[in-house]
């Protein structure tokens, strides 16, 4: 896979579809580190990557609990880390578990927990808000990084 591929998306159907078509692609122990400002379309690109790894149930942003579960092909863990405080509070979630586990674990607000991300996380970058056209910047680690 190509360690950088960038999109336009103009509508959160688009952003969807890319979040979809990225998650066909993953499998058991994958992380995905979502980044962008309020407003920008990660729950939207989250809730296609469920889609994608076979979820039926439509994602919902865990701002208040912190962690949602869904079924697919592989158990998918969604985190959101627009409320934590600090590190410390993000490893007491058990992050390290969730991130060697046998699911993929998708990151909303990463840039928050960056220092606690495996290398091999994928960092998907949202960039735009309101009726703005979003550019998406899917970054994969290069093969043998680690």
């Amino acid at each position: 896979m190509a360690p950088r591929v960038e999109q336009r998306s103009a509508s959160p159907e688009e952003t969807a579809a890319a979040g979809e078509r990225l998650g066909r692609t993953l499998g058991p122990g994958a992380v995905v580190a979502v980044i962008g400002e309020l407003g920008a379309g990660k729950t939207c690109f989250v809730q296609g990557l469920v889609r994608g790894l076979g979820g039926s149930t439509r994602a919902t942003s865990p701002t208040f609990v912190l962690i949602n579960e869904y079924r697919g092909r592989v158990p998918v863990h969604h985190v959101d880390a627009y409320r934590t405080t600090s590190l410390a509070e993000l490893q007491d979630l058990g992050l390290d578990e969730l991130f060697r586990g046998d699911g993929v674990t998708v990151v909303e607000w990463a840039d928050r927990l960056l220092s606690l991300l495996p290398p091999d996380a994928i960092r998907v970058t949202i960039e735009g808000v309101g009726d703005e056209v979003r550019r998406l910047i899917i970054d994969h680690p290069e093969q043998g990084e680690a």
